[in-house]
């Protein structure tokens, strides 16, 4: 019995030994990982002399989107690729500034003779930022260099870029798809009423239909007609540009779905065919016609096996001479504004103001650009900022707003105190309207026997989720909606001199593209961040500046935990492709969007400015 008793004794110690070597092996492992990685970082965010580059092309390889400020920022991004891999690379940021920086510097640089645009995993931006992206493109260009665009296939986005080449080339089997744009929004009164979700909503404005999703099954006619005309500016914008940069006119580039229709039938459904037969692309070639194309334009790289080139994430020109020129400072609100500090994705009123103030009082600073990119959010945060940047102004410094792809609502809150505003023609923007949602749950608690009771000194203390709305608070939130609106009218009108009742006319939750609201006063000048950058040198009166980028660099964790998760983001759709149906999937991120149903809106009155459709456009 002994024996035996020793023979289980000793499994146990050996397999506990065993455990514990097992633990010790993985824990130095980790140790000298982290050590790896510490001297990996150590060593790449040392500043490095510019490399001299062979002569050949720029390779414009974009992945991902193009935002005004990525939430992580470039040398540490490009770290993040280099050790971990570019699974995710199609949800990457590319900062805007830094892209239309380095095609300038291209220009310049006798070692790169050209661009290759290469597009295929370039996922999109706004109109705005490709007309930006374009315009140093076509600079780049009447320098007397070529730019060359590849492509399998094109969709409108990356076409748009397409255009602006010398010579576009797409695969036999490939297309250029240009079918127009549309939005697209679910609708859930019928499924928030079979929940028995009780949805309480307070505006102002005929045409602010951010709310509209969760008291209709449908769009208001109003929200129609206002939406229909916007987007349709937007795409005669895009047709305009494109075309022009062709050389077709708009009805040559895009002849209306029967006129596509028809051109299919003429080369029997040839996607490649109808796009050179209708001067959309240059030349139908595979891959290899390609390379040897391009090998003919930029040489032939023996050690890399492919044409002379280098990647735009590569490349580094040699930068700028420091100088001590008196600064302009160029701040961020790219995103939905919140209360509190700043998330990735959004602007923080906090950090936001807090920026503004430091501006204000850096005596190096001389006036600041306000970049503005969001469809507005809580009123409590756009105030904060607001108040901000009118101290900025009062304090003597000129304040600028140079709006991207959106500035509405609470976006246009926040740029009422400056000495002036620049829009591009594209730019979304106005959507001068407030509301507040409410959603309480007695009614689906009370379906499955739960029901709340207790008591309260008054009705405005008696609020909860698990109640009835009182009618005294509802009467209340009206009433503050309404003061909301007001102001926002008063604000409007003493930043664009005019009366209330005259802001009130294009107001009421309108939305305008940056051409409708020149014309309506909203905005000064017509223009992109170039200008804005001038105007606000100009108004300082400065004949020479440099820029000072508020963009805070995140922590070495922070972009770690940033790759970990876009990396999980693009594994798990297509683990979960079989599992999870395509129509919940859809409904769960545009519930997520919706006033109401997402933590992101945290207004402590539950009001908002903000514009929901304006980002919906496909």
């Amino acid at each position: 019995m002994r024996t035996l008793w020793r023979i289980i004794a000793g499994f146990f110690r050996w397999t506990w030994r065993l455990l514990n070597f097992i633990r010790e092996c993985i824990l130095n492992l980790f140790l000298i990982l982290l050590i790896l990685v510490a001297v990996g970082i150590y060593f790449q965010l040392q500043p490095k002399p510019a490399e001299t580059v062979a002569k050949g092309a720029l390779l414009v390889d974009l992945s991902g989107t193009v935002v005004d400020k990525p939430s992580v920022n470039n040398k540490l991004r490009q770290w993040g690729r280099e050790l971990l891999g570019s699974n995710s690379s199609r949800l990457q940021e590319n900062s805007l500034f830094d892209l239309v920086e380095t095609l300038r510097r291209a220009k310049t640089d006798n070692n790169i003779t050209g661009i290759v645009l290469s597009l295929n995993d370039f996922t999109g931006t706004d109109q705005t930022s490709l007309n930006y992206i374009g315009k140093a493109l076509q600079e780049f260009r009447d320098a007397g260099k070529p730019i060359y665009a590849v492509g399998d296939s094109y969709n409108q986005t990356q076409y748009y870029l397409a255009s602006y080449a010398t010579k576009i080339f797409l695969s036999p089997q490939g297309t250029v798809d240009l079918h127009g744009f549309a939005t697209n929004t679910l609708y859930y009164k019928t499924l928030l009423e079979k929940l028995k979700v009780s949805t309480h909503i307070f505006r102002v404005g005929t045409y602010k239909s951010a709310v509209e999703p969760m008291i209709r099954d449908d769009m208001s006619p109003a929200a129609r007609e206002a939406d229909s005309r916007w987007v349709g500016g937007l795409w005669q914008n895009y047709l305009n540009t494109v075309a022009a940069n062709r050389r077709l006119t708009p009805e040559q580039l895009f002849p209306g779905a029967q006129g596509v229709l028809q051109g299919l039938q003429a080369v029997n459904g040839d996607t490649a065919e109808y796009a050179l037969k209708n001067k959309l692309v240059d030349a139908l070639a595979s891959r290899p016609q390609v390379e040897a194309e391009l090998r003919k334009a930029f040489g032939w790289n023996k050690q890399d096996k492919d044409f002379n080139s280098v990647s735009i994430y590569d490349y580094e020109p040699a930068a700028k001479p420091a100088n001590q020129n008196p600064q302009i400072a160029v701040i961020f609100a790219d995103g939905a504004i919140i209360d509190g500090p700043e998330e990735p994705g959004s602007v923080g009123g906090d950090t936001t103001a807090a920026q503004i103030r430091q501006a204000r009082l850096d005596p190096k600073i001389k006036a600041i650009v306000l970049r503005v990119n969001s469809p507005g959010g809580s009123v409590s945060a756009s105030e904060v900022i607001r108040e901000e940047l009118a101290a900025a102004r009062d304090a003597g410094k000129p304040v600028v707003v140079s709006m991207g792809g959106m500035a509405a609502s609470g976006g246009y809150w926040i740029s009422t105190p400056a000495n002036y505003i620049v829009a591009s023609p594209s730019t979304l923007t106005g959507s001068i309207g407030i509301f507040g949602v409410v959603n309480t749950y007695e009614n689906s608690l009370d379906s499955i026997g739960v029901h709340t009771d207790g008591v309260a000194t008054s009705p405005l203390a008696d609020l909860a989720v698990t109640k009835a709305l009182p009618p005294e608070f509802a009467q209340m939130m009206q009433l503050n909606i309404e003061n909301g609106y007001r102001t926002f009218l008063g604000l409007v009108a003493q930043s664009r001199h005019k009366t209330p009742a005259q802001i009130d006319q294009i107001a009421q939750g309108h939305v305008w593209l940056g051409l409708d609201a020149k014309g309506n006063g909203l905005v000064d000048e017509l223009g992109d961040f170039d200008d804005a950058v001038k105007k606000a040198a100009e108004l300082a009166k400065l004949p020479a500046w440099q820029l000072n980028w508020f963009v805070e660099d995140p922590s070495v964790s922070d972009l770690l935990f940033s790759q970990m998760s876009a990396s999980v983001q693009a594994a798990l759709p297509q683990a979960l492709q079989g599992w999870i149906p395509a129509p919940l999937t859809r409904l769960a991120e545009a519930m997520k969007e919706q006033p109401g149903l997402s933590g992101t809106l945290n207004d402590p009155q539950n009001r908002y400015a903000l514009c929901l459709t304006c980002g919906e456009v496909k």
